[in-house]
C-alpha cells in the first residue's frame, strides 16, 4: 500500500509558484513588485493542516506593484499564467468569490494596507485609529512570509506596524488590567452563591483578556479567536501563564478556578517587568492580586494605575480611562472584521470630542 505525501504547508506552496511560475513572468517584463503570502488564510499565520485545505486553500500570494499598474500586471498574469502547477489548479473560485480565476491578488502596498486595516497608515496613525486596528487585521498585512520586495515599500510598512507606538501598548495594556480587575471579583462571588456556572463564563472571559494582554506584552499582535490559543502557546514567556488558565477553565469549584486565575496574572505581572514596563511597588502579597476589600475574593493590584501614569503622550492621555482597543470591547465578528464598521466604533467611543451635556 501507499500513501500520498504530505502537502505542502500553504506559505511553502506560495513561495515555490512564486519563483516558478510567478515571478518569470514578472521579470521577463521587467516589472518592479514585491510578492509574498499575505492577507487572510490560516496559511499566512503558518497554522495550515489538512483541515484548512478544503476550502480557500492552493495557489494563492499577494503581487504588490504601483497602483497604475495594477490592472496591466493583473492582465498580463492572467494571460501567461498556466492552467494548472505541479497539480494544482491555478483558477478556482473562494467562499467569497465564486468565479474561477487565478488568485494572485494584485495591488498596491498602500491599498493591501487600507483593505485590510480600514486606515492609510503610510503618513502615520493616530492614537485611537491604532486602538481602531485588531491583531488579525495587522497580522494580514505583516505576517506572512514576503518572497521579493525589489522597492522596499512593503517591509517599510511592516516595521512601522509592527507594534503599537509606545504610549499607545501602555494605554492597552492598562486597559487589559482595568477590564480583569473589573469582573475577577466576581468569579468568586457568583461561585458562593452556587453559580459556578456563571462563575466558569467569567473565567473564560478573563482568560481571553489574559492572553490578549500577553500577546500585547511581548510585543505581538493577536490573531482571531480561532488562533488565539495556538498563538498565545508560542509566546517565549506569557504562554506560562497557559496552563493556569487551563486549570482555571477545568475547575469544578469557585476556590480552585480563583486561584488558578491569580496564579496566571502573576505570570503575566512578571512578564510585564520583564519588558520594562511598570508594576507597582510592595505588593502586599507579592503577586497580581489582593484581597478586594473584606470580602473573601480576589482582586487586582493597582496595576492599571501605575502603567497609566507611566504615559506621557498627551493624544494617548486624552483617551478614556481603561476603554482599551476596539478588540477589547468588541467581540462581534460583523464589526471586527469590517474595517469600516471598528473604525466608526473606535472614533465614536474613543474621540476626545465629547458630545455636549444636557443642561
Amino acid at each position: 500500500m501507499t500513501t500520498s505525501p504530505p502537502a505542502p504547508a500553504g506559505a511553502d506552496l506560495a513561495r515555490d509558484y512564486y519563483d516558478d511560475a510567478v515571478a518569470p513572468v514578472l521579470q521577463a517584463e521587467g516589472v518592479a513588485h514585491a510578492a509574498g503570502r499575505l492577507g487572510s488564510g490560516s496559511d499566512v499565520l503558518g497554522f495550515d493542516d489538512d483541515t484548512s485545505r478544503d476550502h480557500d486553500w492552493g495557489l494563492r500570494l499577494t503581487v504588490l506593484v504601483d497602483d497604475a499598474a495594477v490592472s496591466e500586471v493583473e492582465a498580463l498574469l492572467e494571460g501567461r499564467l498556466p492552467s494548472s502547477w505541479r497539480g494544482h489548479p491555478v483558477r478556482f473560485a473562494t467562499t467569497w468569490d465564486p468565479e474561477v480565476r487565478h488568485r494572485v491578488e494584485v495591488t498596491s502596498v498602500r491599498a493591501l494596507a487600507v483593505a485590510r486595516l480600514g486606515v492609510d497608515p503610510t503618513d502615520g496613525l493616530e492614537p485611537w485609529q491604532w486602538l481602531a486596528l485588531t491583531g488579525q487585521s495587522l497580522l494580514e498585512v505583516c505576517a506572512g512570509p514576503v518572497f521579493h520586495d525589489g522597492p522596499g515599500e512593503l517591509t517599510a510598512l511592516r516595521e512601522r506596524l509592527a507594534r503599537y507606538p509606545d504610549d499607545v501598548r501602555r494605554y492597552v495594556v492598562a486597559s487589559a488590567w482595568a477590564h480583569l480587575g473589573q469582573e475577577l471579583p466576581f468569579v468568586g462571588r457568583t461561585g458562593s452563591r452556587g453559580d459556578e456556572l456563571g462563575s466558569a463564563v467569567l473565567a473564560g472571559r478573563l482568560a481571553r483578556v489574559a492572553m490578549h494582554l500577553g500577546h500585547v506584552l511581548e510585543g505581538r499582535w493577536a490573531p482571531y479567536a480561532k488562533w488565539l490559543g495556538t498563538s498565545f502557546a508560542a509566546l517565549p514567556s506569557a504562554s506560562a501563564a497557559g496552563p493556569h488558565l487551563r486549570d482555571a477553565l477545568a475547575a469544578t469549584g469557585w476556590p480552585d478556578r480563583e486561584a488558578a486565575l491569580a496564579r496566571a496574572l502573576d505570570v503575566l505581572l512578571a512578564v510585564q517587568a520583564g519588558s520594562g514596563l511598570p508594576v507597582p511597588d510592595d505588593l502586599p502579597d507579592g503577586g497580581a492580586t489582593v484581597p478586594f476589600f473584606d470580602r473573601p475574593f480576589r482582586g487586582v493590584a493597582p496595576v492599571p494605575e501605575v502603567v497609566r501614569a507611566s504615559i506621557t503622550d498627551p493624544a494617548v492621555l486624552a483617551l478614556p480611562r481603561g476603554v482599551g482597543c476596539v478588540e477589547q470591547w468588541v467581540d462581534d465578528v460583523h464589526v471586527l472584521m469590517d474595517p469600516s464598521r471598528r473604525l466608526t466604533a473606535a472614533r465614536a467611543v474613543l474621540s476626545s470630542q465629547r458630545a455636549p451635556q444636557a443642561p
